[in-house]
């Protein structure tokens, strides 16, 4: 099975990126590839045409948008799992794998550990009652790069809980 290797340009945007590569993927008959990219460009269009939208995603948006599906496919593979359908579990962990090519680099742990600490000294946080505060802008700057839950636990380990 041949697999297509675009990762995600800066250059253009993402709705444009996955156009192209839908088309590199059916011309090299990746099936995988195909599926994940085909739901990547419905979500960006029920995005772009939801209610209150304004059309163009920002980028932002975009990577809120693919770390959403990387969550749902996350979910959905230990649902399969704990069901016995390893299958299911296979073929949602290879669209995962697409999906997360065009995401940002994921940041190590150790990263994380000392960005956070960097923002436990800038928003002044002393203890676990301050866990909204930097949890918020740990939020905003790991955007897409970092797993929320290991950002929370690493937030509540520098913070004492």
């Amino acid at each position: 099975m041949c697999r297509t290797t675009a990762v995600y340009t800066h250059g253009m945007g993402l709705k444009e990126q996955i156009n192209e590569d839908i088309k590199a993927a059916m011309r090299a008959k990746d099936e995988v590839g195909l599926r994940a990219l085909r739901a990547i460009k419905s979500a960006i269009l029920l995005a772009e045409t939801a209610e209150g939208a304004k059309g163009e995603l920002s980028s932002e948006a975009e990577i809120q948008l693919l770390t959403k599906q990387v969550k749902q496919r996350k979910d959905s593979i230990a649902s399969f799992k704990a069901g016995g359908r390893e299958d299911l579990a296979e073929a949602e962990a290879e669209e995962l794998a697409v999906i997360e090519r065009y995401l940002p680099q994921a940041l190590s742990e150790e990263e994380i550990q000392a960005e956070v600490a960097a923002l436990i000294a800038e928003t002044g946080a002393t203890s676990v009652k301050d866990l909204g505060k930097v949890m918020k802008a740990a939020t905003a700057k790991f955007a897409g790069r970092a797993d929320g839950k290991v950002v929370s636990e690493i937030v509540k380990k520098l913070l004492g809980a």
